[in-house]
C-alpha cells in the first residue's frame, strides 16, 4: 500500500482540462444515452429498451397482457440500469394516445389523461405491443441489425430496431440534453410514406419542397389546427421554426343562449388547467361574457362548454381565449437527431434520407443473412437427393460401418459430400425414403434455387432492392394509415386587439373642460316624447356635454380640434362607462398641445371626402387620403382665422347634399360637390352668408335616397320634423331660409337629418339625456316653433341631439 501512494504513482493533472474531459464525457452520455432519439428509428435508448423486453418477453399484440412492474422489472434488471420511474414513464407514454399519434404499447389499466391525471401504479397496470409497435422488431433475427452488449455485459441488446416505420417522424419526439434539445413534431403515416416512396423513385435526388408536397404539416394525436403553411415549410426546410396551433371550436345553441363548444384542444395542453385559466380570467374580468364554464369530455372526446350571456359576441370571447390561454399555442420545432452517434439538426429531406438509407442497409443485411441460409439449406438438399438417387447403397454402408464416424467417413469418401451433408445423410429419417417424401425434397430444392436466384438479384439490382423496400412500405401504408387529424390553414391567423373587441355601438360624449367617455348604445332605453331622460353624465360646477355622436367600437375616429388640428384614435380606446360617470380627461387620450381640446370627431369611413364648416360658415372639402396615416402629435386639418372655430366636420360622398343651420334659425342647403376639393392646409370658402351676431351651430351631409326628414331642436327643449323638401336648394354662399320660429330668449341648438324610422337623442348642458322614437315628433312647416322634447330643470338647455341609426348614414 506504500508503494501505491509513492511519489511515482502520482501525477499532476490540470484541473481545467479534467473538468472539462469530464463534463464532456457526460454530456456525450446524456445526449447519446439518453435524450436524443436514433434518427433510424426514431427511439431513445429507454423506449427501445422497453419494446426489446416486451418482444423477449413475448408480449405480441395478440397475445395476453402482462403486469406493466413485470416488463419494467426486465427492463431496469436485464438492459436499462435507472430508476423504475423513469422506464415506467417511458412506458406510460407510449401507451397514451393523447401524446403518441400511433402508440406503440397497448396498455390495460388507468394510464393517465388529458387533464394531466398521474397514471396508476406500475403493479396494476398491464400492457402488451401494439401491432404497429412489432413492424419495428421484425427482422430482428435476421442479422438486420448489430446487437451490442448491455450494461454488465450478460446480455446483447439490439444498437437499433429494423423498423418498418418511420417512426421519427411518424410519432415525434422531445427531449432535453446537455447543450442540445429536440423537439420534433408527428406527422400522418400515409404523407410519411409517399415522401419516403417519392424519395426512393428519386433515388435520393429531389427536393424539400418536393417533399413537402406529400407532407403537408404536423399531424397532432390531438387534432386542432396548424396555421400557416409558410411557417411549417419553414420550419420543415430548416429544422428549426415555430407552428401555430389552435383548437377546434364550434357554435352551438344550448338553452336558449349561445355557447362555444371546444371539441379539440391543442397537443401537450393541460385540459384541466385550461378550463382553470379560462374561470380565472372571466374571475379577473378580462374575459367578460361567459355564463357557464363545464367541462364535458367522456370517452368519445373532448367537450368543454363555455355559455354565452344574452347580447354577448361570441366570435370575440373566443377570440380572447385564443389570445389569452392555450386555446392557441406555439410548437416550436427542433428536429435534432442522431446521425451515427453524432447530434444534427435534419430538415425533413434529411429524416427521410436516414430512414430510407436505414431501411436499404436492413433489407441488405436481411437478404445476406437469407441467402447464406438460402444456400446453406440448398446444400443440404444436394446431400440428401444423392442419398435418394443411391439409396441402397448409402443403406449397405451404414449397415455395413462398424460405427457413426466410420459411416460418416465412408459416405463422404464415396459420393464426395461435406460433413455438413454427411451429418444430414444420418440425421435422416426412414421416412423420407418414400417416393412423395423425395419428392417433397425435389421442390423443396427447386424453390430454395429460386430463393436463392430472388435474393442475390436484390443485392445486385438496385431496382429489385427498392421494388422489396416500396412493397414494404405500401403495407405499412395500407395497414396502418389513417385519415389527418390536424386541419391545415394556408395562412396564420393574428389575434390582434381588435379581434378581442365586443362590435358593438357606442354613444361618445365630450365636455366642456374635456373629459371623454363612451357608453354602450343599448344601455339606454326609448321612452316617449316629453319624458324626463336619464343621466347622460355627471359633471362638476360648469361642465356640461359640449358633443355626443355615435360610432361603432372598431372605427378608427379623426379627432378634429379647435385649432385645426387632427388626431386619430380608435373607438374602444375611449373608455367605458357607466351612463352617469362623469369621464376621463382627453388629454390622457391625445397628445394635445398647450390651450387644445376636441371640438368635433369622424369615423373613417369609404366616402370620398371629408367636409369642414366653421362658425363663421366656412366650408371646404377634402379627401380623405390627405388624412391617413395621423401621427401621434397631429396634423394640421384646416386653416382658420382667430375669430373663427369649428363647427363640424363630416363624410361625404359624390352626390350627397349639405345643410347648414345658424343658432338664428336659419338653413341653407347645396350640393356638397360645389365645394372643389382642397388640401389638408387649406382655408376654405364661403358656405353661407350670415347675418350680423349670427353663428353657424350645425351642418351635416343629406343624401336624399336615405334621408327624408330633417329635425330641428332649440335650447329650451323645443323640437320639429321638417320635410328636407321644404328647404329649398341654393348656391353655396346664400343667406339660406329659416327652419324654425324661436322666442326672444331661445336660439337653435342643433339639428340633424334622419330617415322615416329610427331613435333621436337629446342632450342637456346638466349632462341629462333621453332617447325617444322620431316617429313621436310631429312634422311642422318652417315657421313652427315645434313641440316639447324634453322637460328641462331651471337653468339647463339643450346643447346637442344625435340620431341613433347606422353609424354610416348618420353623424351629430
Amino acid at each position: 500500500m506504500k508503494d501505491l501512494f509513492s511519489d511515482k504513482n502520482i501525477f499532476p493533472v490540470d484541473i481545467k482540462d479534467t473538468m472539462q474531459q469530464s463534463y464532456l464525457d457526460y454530456s456525450m452520455s446524456v445526449i447519446v444515452g439518453r435524450a436524443i432519439p436514433d434518427a433510424r428509428d426514431g427511439l431513445k435508448p429507454v423506449h427501445r429498451r422497453i419494446l426489446y423486453a416486451m418482444k423477449e418477453l413475448n408480449l405480441e399484440h395478440n397475445k395476453p397482457y402482462k403486469k406493466s412492474a413485470r416488463v419494467v422489472g426486465d427492463v431496469i434488471g436485464k438492459y436499462h440500469p435507472h430508476g423504475d420511474m423513469a422506464v415506467y414513464d417511458a412506458l406510460v407514454r407510449m401507451s397514451q394516445d393523447f401524446s403518441m399519434r400511433y402508440p406503440l404499447i397497448d396498455g390495460q389499466g388507468n394510464f393517465g389523461s388529458l387533464d394531466g391525471d398521474s397514471p396508476a401504479a406500475m403493479r396494476y397496470t398491464e400492457v402488451r405491443l401494439s401491432k404497429i409497435a412489432e413492424e419495428m422488431l421484425k427482422d430482428l433475427d435476421k442479422n438486420s441489425v448489430d446487437f451490442v452488449p448491455n450494461y454488465d455485459d450478460s446480455l446483447k441488446e439490439p444498437s437499433v430496431l429494423p423498423t418498418f416505420i418511420p417512426n421519427l417522424l411518424m410519432n415525434g419526439t422531445d427531449g432535453i440534453a446537455v447543450g442540445f434539445a429536440t423537439k420534433i413534431p408527428p406527422n400522418n403515416l400515409a404523407e410519411i410514406i409517399d415522401a419516403c416512396l417519392a424519395y426512393l423513385d428519386k433515388d435520393g435526388e429531389i427536393s424539400t419542397d418536393e417533399i413537402l408536397n406529400y407532407i403537408k404539416g404536423p399531424d397532432f394525436p390531438t387534432g386542432g389546427i396548424c396555421f400557416d403553411i409558410k411557417s411549417i415549410k419553414e420550419a420543415y426546410k430548416k429544422g428549426i421554426g415555430k407552428i401555430t396551433l389552435r383548437a377546434k371550436v364550434k357554435e352551438e345553441k344550448i338553452k336558449n343562449r349561445q355557447a362555444l363548444v371546444v371539441y379539440e384542444i391543442p397537443y401537450q395542453v393541460n385540459k384541466a388547467l385550461l378550463l382553470q385559466s379560462i374561470a380565472q380570467l372571466v374571475k379577473d374580468k378580462k374575459v367578460e361574457g361567459i355564463a357557464d364554464l363545464r367541462d364535458e369530455s367522456n370517452k368519445e372526446g373532448v367537450r368543454i362548454v363555455i355559455e354565452i350571456k344574452k347580447d354577448e359576441q361570441p366570435k370575440v370571447i373566443l377570440n380572447k381565449l385564443f389570445k389569452y390561454t392555450n386555446l392557441q399555442t406555439t410548437f416550436g420545432v427542433n428536429m435534432m437527431a442522431l446521425v451515427g452517434n453524432t447530434p444534427r439538426l435534419l430538415n425533413i429531406k434529411d429524416a427521410i434520407g436516414v430512414f430510407v438509407e436505414h431501411r436499404i442497409d436492413v433489407v441488405k443485411r436481411r437478404t445476406s443473412f437469407l441467402l447464406s441460409k438460402a444456400k446453406d439449406r440448398a446444400h443440404i438438399l444436394e446431400g440428401l437427393l444423392i442419398t435418394l438417387d443411391n439409396i441402397d447403397e448409402v443403406v449397405a454402408i451404414i449397415k455395413s460401418s462398424q460405427s457413426t464416424q466410420e459411416a460418416r467417413s465412408r459416405l463422404k469418401e464415396r459420393f464426395k459430400l461435406s460433413d455438413r451433408q454427411t451429418q444430414a445423410i444420418l440425421d435422416m429419417k426412414l421416412a423420407r425414403l418414400v417416393a412423395l417424401e423425395k419428392q417433397k425434397l425435389i421442390d423443396e430444392y427447386n424453390q430454395v434455387l429460386k430463393d436463392i436466384e430472388y435474393y442475390e438479384s436484390i443485392l445486385k439490382d438496385r431496382s429489385v432492392l427498392k421494388g422489396v423496400i416500396k412493397d414494404e412500405l405500401v403495407y405499412v401504408k395500407q395497414t396502418y394509415a389513417d385519415e389527418r387529424k390536424t386541419q391545415i390553414l394556408d395562412s396564420i391567423v393574428d389575434i390582434g386587439i381588435e379581434d378581442v373587441i365586443k362590435d358593438e355601438q357606442l354613444i361618445i360624449t365630450f365636455s366642456k373642460k374635456g373629459y371623454v367617455k363612451a357608453v354602450p348604445l343599448d344601455v339606454y332605453s326609448t321612452q316617449h316624447r316629453g319624458g324626463k331622460g336619464r343621466m347622460a353624465a355627471t359633471f362638476s360646477d360648469n361642465d356640461y356635454i359640449t358633443d355626443i355622436f355615435l360610432t361603432n367600437s372598431l372605427n378608427t375616429l379623426l379627432c378634429f380640434t379647435n385649432l385645426g388640428r387632427v388626431y386619430s384614435v380608435k373607438a374602444y380606446n375611449i373608455p367605458k362607462q357607466s351612463p352617469s360617470a362623469k369621464g376621463r380627461p382627453i388629454v390622457n387620450i391625445l397628445n394635445l398641445q398647450p390651450q387644445e381640446f376636441v371640438k368635433t370627431i369622424v369615423p373613417i369611413s369609404e366616402a370620398d371626402s371629408l367636409f369642414f364648416a366653421t362658425a363663421a360658415g366656412t366650408v371646404k372639402r377634402s379627401s380623405f387620403r390627405h388624412f391617413e396615416n395621423i401621427p401621434s402629435n397631429g396634423k394640421i386639418a384646416i386653416r382658420l382665422n382667430e375669430q373663427d372655430s369649428l363647427v363640424s366636420v363630416f363624410s361625404v360622398a359624390e352626390g350627397d347634399e349639405v345643410i347648414i343651420t345658424t343658432r338664428r334659425g336659419m338653413c341653407v342647403r347645396f350640393d356638397s360637390d360645389s365645394v372643389r376639393d382642397m388640401g389638408r392646409a387649406a382655408a376654405g370658402v364661403r358656405g353661407i352668408n350670415l347675418s350680423e351676431g349670427d353663428s353657424v351651430v350645425s351642418a351635416f351631409n343629406f343624401n336624399q335616397d336615405k334621408h327624408t326628414k330633417l329635425i330641428v331642436v332649440s335650447q329650451t327643449g323645443l323640437g320639429k320634423l321638417l320635410r328636407v323638401s321644404d328647404i329649398r336648394k341654393v348656391n353655396r354662399g346664400a343667406k339660406g331660409v329659416r327652419c324654425i320660429k324661436l322666442k326672444e330668449n331661445d336660439s337653435v341648438a342643433g339639428s340633424l337629418s334622419l330617415k322615416d324610422t329610427g331613435d333621436v337623442i337629446v342632450v342637456t348642458k346638466n349632462g341629462k339625456m333621453i332617447k325617444m322614437d322620431a316617429d313621436s315628433i310631429n312634422v311642422f312647416s318652417r315657421a313652427a316653433r315645434g313641440v316639447k322634447l324634453i322637460n328641462l330643470d331651471e337653468a339647463d338647455s339643450v346643447v346637442s341631439i344625435v340620431v341613433a341609426g347606422s353609424e354610416d348614414e348618420y353623424k351629430a
